[in-house]
């Protein structure tokens, strides 16, 4: 079986739609794991999130996610993200909102966790050092763990010293028995010095992880966030990657 590991879409439709096109034409997926997120600074919240559940996806919430709906405070939001999030709560449904409250934080999915930024803080570590790593290897009660929040593909090895490491684009890596975590990059606003969308597929037979980047009209998506008023910052930095 195959599974589309994705996280940070944030709202970005384009990029979204671009990741579920290339992921079926490179032999498919049966299931998505996604890493919260789904909303926030993108123009299309609604929207994604309806795409998203079309798929009946296995979903950990994100501080984005809980932000729109209220359960988060804004406070330690920064200026552009906090507009952002304002934003996007004015334009879901109860419907919608409703699905993202009920968001758990932390999924167990065999042979992985599967949390947005750490174990030790599920919403808001950025788990991208060696001391956050040891946390959450020494919480992990599974093989390997799944983040994403930093925007940023890597797989981290070591419990004792972890090490960081890329992930070589279009090439499978086999997680073999040592304890790993991995993450995904970001859909919908890459933060790695490239601004393709980025997702996981994990073959579940093999073992293996493949990550993949995929171009989408980043344009169209800043014409839509431009007609929406969101934050120039956030509409700029997705032609970079930053």
């Amino acid at each position: 079986m195959k599974v589309l590991v994705i996280g940070d879409i944030h709202g970005n439709l384009e990029a979204f739609q671009s990741v579920l096109t290339h992921a079926a034409s490179n032999g498919g997926f049966h299931a998505i794991w996604c890493l919260g997120d789904v909303v926030g600074y993108g123009p299309d919240p609604g929207p994604c999130l309806d795409l998203l559940q079309e798929h009946s996806p296995t979903v950990v919430a994100g501080n984005h996610d809980r932000a729109s709906v209220g359960l988060l405070g804004l406070e330690e939001f920064n200026y552009y993200a906090a507009e952002a999030c304002r934003w996007t709560a004015a334009r879901l449904s109860e419907t919608q909102k409703t699905y993202l409250m009920r968001l758990p934080l932390v999924f167990h999915q065999e042979p992985f966790t599967l949390v947005h930024g750490s174990l030790r803080d599920p919403v808001w570590e950025y788990l991208v050092d060696a001391e956050a790593a040891r946390a959450t290897f020494a919480l992990l009660e599974t093989r390997h763990c799944l983040v994403a929040h930093s925007h940023i593909p890597f797989v981290c090895l070591g419990e004792e010293l972890p090490d960081f490491e890329r992930l070589p684009v279009g090439v499978a890596v086999r997680l073999g028995e040592t304890r790993v975590i991995v993450n995904p990059g970001s859909v919908g606003q890459p933060r790695d010095g490239d601004p393709r969308a980025a997702y996981i597929l994990y073959d579940t037979d093999g073992g293996t992880i493949t990550l993949q980047r995929v171009e989408y009209d980043i344009p169209a998506t800043q014409k839509k966030m431009a007609a929406a008023g969101l934050p120039h910052p956030l509409i700029s930095r997705l032609a970079v990657g930053r």
